[in-house]
């Protein structure tokens, strides 16, 4: 199974996206992650469409859209004409429609995905394994870069995978969000999961290259 590594924009220059979105790709990343928050299903604002579909003519990379959003079908259609390659949708944020929710992307064109956070039980994301392209789980509580990772979100991951493996989809791309390290992929890797979100990692590192492939193993 492929490890892709998708670095949070959250965590660069807002000042200079379309740089920082270029430097990500010449220094090997898969994706490109864009932390979307509404204010409201978490405190923080970040950016929303308009800021995705600014960033979009400076990568080829896909743009990873994670939608920390109230009512996140309302705002699929305009992530769709901004130019999100995948967008994400939380459980927690429209529980009854989730799968809904997830066809309505994809009929798009555009893959889908939904996410947990950590307060959220496993098995709330496995009806979505069925359908979606890929999952996520949360390993901080959304809102703020810079968290440590929740160490229980290992024991999540192994179930999430288990449960892929018994439906006949073990190659489900999982993503795991928040508190990502050199020293703790590791054992994030053998949990099941094989996207990685890192934001301080690799913003903060000294060779941006090395340190995505490193996380890479």
């Amino acid at each position: 199974m492929k490890i892709k590594i998708a670095p949070s924009i959250l965590a660069g220059d807002f000042a200079t996206l379309g740089e920082t979105v270029r430097r990500l790709e010449e220094n090997g990343a898969d994706y490109v992650h864009c932390d979307v928050m509404d204010g409201n299903f978490v405190p923080p604002i970040t950016f929303g469409a308009q800021a995705v579909r600014a960033i979009r003519p400076y990568t080829r990379l896909p743009l990873d859209c994670h939608l920390m959003v109230t009512r996140p079908a309302s705002r699929i259609e305009e992530f769709v004409k901004a130019g999100a390659d995948i967008i994400t949708v939380h459980v927690e944020a429209d529980r009854e429609n989730v799968l809904e929710n997830l066809a309505k992307i994809k009929a798009f064109g555009v893959k889908a995905s939904a996410v947990i956070n950590p307060a959220t039980r496993a098995e709330e994301l496995f009806p979505a394994c069925e359908i979606a392209d890929m999952v996520l789980v949360m390993s901080v509580v959304p809102g703020w870069g810079g968290q440590k990772f929740i160490p229980e979100t290992l024991e999540k991951l192994e179930r999430i995978r288990s449960h892929c493996v018994r439906i006949g989809r073990p190659d489900l791309d999982i993503e795991v969000d928040g508190g990502v390290t050199e020293e703790n992929v590791k054992d994030i890797l053998a949990a099941g999961a094989n996207v990685i979100v890192a934001g301080s990692t690799v913003f903060k590192a000294a060779d941006m290259a090395a340190t995505i492939a490193r996380l890479r193993g």
